[in-house]
């Protein structure tokens, strides 16, 4: 990375003046932040190189790395509250962030950092990073979801173009299913609550539906109702089979594994898994291609369903790491903590094909985004459509993952489905917001 640091800048701005007050680097007295992350090893290692590179200018301050898997993030980060070895700096996903705000384990962001997050974000993903309008964190990564699909197969099927509509997508998944050979023509996510919501929710959108509306379930909708009837229907079709697509947030496993493989013709992905499939295809990545999300009867175009991460920090810690904690925050994703007027925060999620938020890192990476693989999911970011925000939000997904997974192991019709989901979801939102 080069020009990494931040002293002697003259920057315009809320972020000029948040530069010029830690400029120099100068604190008081020694102060340790910890951050904690989900990331795998080799990301963590990104993350540790610009924490020193900080240091370099900043020689009061030194932050330390810890990850766990996702699984144990925001038990970890619960667990640990208020205490001394809990983390000064977490990674979470953006649905958690009421709850953590209500239970007063997150810090409000300083004037200096709020200001430079809402001029600098695009104002969706700055809303994320907020709770009544004050802002929490900084915003990381933005989430999309395209439709994946093997260039190869869909030939070998004579299949011309990836599915725009419903029925398409039906007809094309019926082309590419194969039972003898062990494959499907679309594949389904089970085991792992974003991974099975997400798309599913992607496909309600682009028929005009939404998970939440007014704060309100509508999973009673006419258009969710449709949404569970497509998945019945693929299933039913043998277009779709459930013990193919287990996976977890890593996506390992089955899910995973049959599409690397050419046993699954298309499925509806986040663009983050880009690095798992180059990893597992080698060569065969080249026959990935990804397209919008198909539209339903009710739909007015493609949609998908975005969700993004930020990093925020602990109500609980002291002042003084407080403190550097948001100064080091501003200069990780500051324009001039990496390279070509990128951020060393924008560096590191473009190691991992992530699609950075801040809008100099879209403008730094310009040329690593227009791939044929990433180009497909920044071209649906103007359309995509928040995942609700909501108290109660983590529980709401997994209740609406138990009737999904329901219609896709054929346990349930798509009709007990929606009407299952829609009763659970008024009861937990009911309850979170007492």
């Amino acid at each position: 990375m080069s020009s990494l640091g931040i002293k002697g800048l003259i920057l315009g701005g809320a972020f000029g003046a948040l530069v010029a007050a830690s400029a120099g680097g100068a604190f008081a007295e020694d102060v340790t932040v910890s951050f904690l992350t989900h990331w795998p090893p080799e990301t963590v290692a990104k993350l540790e190189a610009a924490a020193a590179a900080y240091r370099k200018d900043h020689p009061g301050v030194a932050v330390t790395v810890r990850a766990v898997p996702f699984g144990d993030l925001l038990t970890t980060i619960r667990s640990s509250a208020g205490q001394a070895s809990g983390p000064t700096i977490a990674g979470i996903y953006d649905l958690w962030l009421p709850e953590l705000v209500r239970d007063k384990l997150v810090a409000a962001a300083p004037d200096t950092n709020a200001a430079e997050v809402k001029a600098e974000w695009p104002a969706g993903v700055a809303t994320a990073a907020s709770v009544g309008g004050t802002v929490y964190g900084y915003p990381n990564e933005i989430d999309v979801y395209a439709l994946n699909y093997n260039k190869k197969l869909f030939a070998e099927a004579g299949i011309d173009a990836p599915p725009k509509t419903w029925d398409e997508l039906v007809a094309a998944a019926a082309k590419l299913s194969d039972k003898d050979a062990g494959r499907q023509g679309f594949g389904m996510i089970n085991s792992w609550a974003a991974g099975v919501v997400h798309p599913f929710a992607s496909l309600l959108a682009s028929n005009g539906g939404a998970l939440v509306v007014d704060g309100k379930p509508a999973l009673d909708s006419d258009a969710a109702k449709e949404t569970f009837a497509l998945y019945e229907t693929l299933v039913k079709a043998g277009s779709s089979e459930a013990t193919m697509g287990t996976a977890d947030a890593n996506t390992t496993g089955p899910f995973l594994d049959n599409f690397v493989s050419g046993k699954t013709g298309m499925i509806i992905m986040a663009n983050w898994w880009e690095s798992a499939l180059k990893a597992g295809m080698g060569d065969a990545f080249a026959d990935i291609a990804t397209a919008p999300i198909p539209v339903g009867p009710k739909g007015d175009g493609p949609h998908s369903i975005s969700y993004s991460w930020l990093t925020v920090v602990s109500a609980a810690a002291a002042p003084a790491e407080q403190k550097a904690a948001w100064d080091f925050l501003a200069w990780l994703n500051g324009p001039t903590s990496g390279a070509n007027g990128a951020s060393a925060m924008g560096d590191i999620l473009q190691s991992m094909g992530i699609l950075p938020t801040r809008k100099s890192d879209v403008a730094a990476f310009k040329d690593r985004l227009d791939t044929p693989f990433l180009a497909g999911y920044v071209s649906v970011l103007e359309e995509a459509r928040p995942f609700p925000v909501v108290l109660g939000g983590q529980e709401f997904t997994e209740a609406l993952q138990a009737q999904i997974e329901a219609v896709q192991f054929g346990q349930a019709s798509a009709a007990d489905a929606a009407a299952a989901a829609q009763a659970d979801a008024v009861s937990i939102l009911e309850r979170a917001a007492q």
